[in-house]
């Protein structure tokens, strides 16, 4: 689970929502026609961007926001040294016995038991990477498009409240009233952009991101083995994937 995610979206919601309770009636923020428009229009509008069979993927990708479940790469890097010595010592056919918990690192030793060449091995990880990545894109662009059209429906809306509150100006009374209405669709829509869906876009690019840097890494370890590297030097090749800051926490 991702705390930052969900901290961070409570807390945003929370304190517009705390200003608008402060500030007086909440009902005054409350409009059937504006919620209409903005959350039913972006989201029917946004569905134009993707085929609906990638409808079920937006919403799994979505997920990923708030549990995403990152795994740490100097543990990669311990198993890429235990399997590396493995390899060394009693050879690549030993490792189909290894338990190797990730995913992606067991197919790539899979592949080199098999005795497969190490360009094909290679070629055939980096597809999957790419695959991977396109299938996150796609998923992401649902949310894209939330983040975009959100703002743009609610100005329609404040233009359709502008437009009705026009026709009736024969009724000073009612100007007041049926102009703040209109303004509650521009808000609506910059609410859902900000609070949302721009996070959530942010996110899911650097979740992706991060799941796509530990592949390269896996791939890098699979190499590294199959050229027969030893251990320490398999090592200090592979911490080139660690950041500066937990290279010098780690020596300390």
């Amino acid at each position: 689970m991702d705390i930052a995610s969900l901290v961070g979206f409570f807390l945003g919601v929370g304190i517009i929502a705390a200003a608008i309770v402060t500030g007086g009636d909440i009902m005054l923020f409350v409009d059937i026609p504006s919620v209409m428009v903005v959350f039913g229009g972006t989201f029917g509008v946004s569905l134009m961007r993707i085929p609906i069979s990638e409808l079920s993927r937006s919403f799994k990708v979505l997920g990923k926001a708030f549990f995403n479940k990152r795994e740490d790469p100097q543990l990669l890097i311990q198993d890429a040294i235990r399997l590396s010595g493995v390899a060394r010592k009693t050879g690549l056919l030993a490792l189909d016995n290894e338990e190797i918990a990730n995913p992606f690192l067991k197919k790539g030793i899979s592949l080199c038991v098999d005795g497969h060449d190490p360009e094909l091995v290679r070629k055939m990880l980096t597809k999957e990477i790419d695959q991977m990545v396109a299938r996150n894109e796609s998923g992401q662009s649902l949310w894209q498009g939330v983040a975009n059209l959100a703002p743009a429906m609610g100005m329609i809306g404040t233009l359709i409240g502008l437009v009705q509150m026009l026709a009736n100006m024969s009724d000073p009374s009612s100007i007041g009233p049926a102009m703040a209405i209109a303004l509650i669709t521009t808000l609506y829509g910059a609410i859902i952009a900000n609070c949302f869906a721009i996070p959530i876009v942010d996110k899911l690019a650097t979740v992706l991101e991060y799941e796509r840097t530990n592949m390269e890494l896996i791939i890098e370890i699979i190499n590294g083995i199959q050229e027969g590297m030893n251990p320490k030097i398999l090592e200090t090749v592979l911490t080139a994937y660690i950041s500066n800051h937990k290279r010098k926490k780690e020596d300390e």
